[in-house]
């Protein structure tokens, strides 16, 4: 199923899209971890497998080569069940 995807506004970089791609690095994934009262700490962890991205338009205020650069760096989700799906 194909959403219809655009941006309210653009940042530095245009509107732009990425298409779909399946890949493997190392991702991460980032919790909330509850403490005391209301209290959140951020807890991550990462691993490495073969997982999808769907199509994306997006637009941003850093560079778009560091996006592609810096992809590896970013916190991932998808269905873990089903990570190429």
């Amino acid at each position: 199923m194909s959403t219809d995807q655009h941006t309210e506004g653009e940042g530095r970089q245009p509107t732009h899209t990425h298409g779909p791609m399946t890949h493997a690095h190392d991702h991460y994934h980032v919790t909330h971890h509850h403490t005391d009262g209301d209290k959140f700490e951020h807890r991550s962890y990462w691993h490495t497998h073969e997982h999808n991205h769907a199509n994306l338009t997006h637009s941003h205020d850093y560079d778009r080569n560091a996006e592609q650069s810096d992809h590896g760096k970013e916190a991932h989700i998808h269905d873990h069940a089903h990570p190429v799906d």
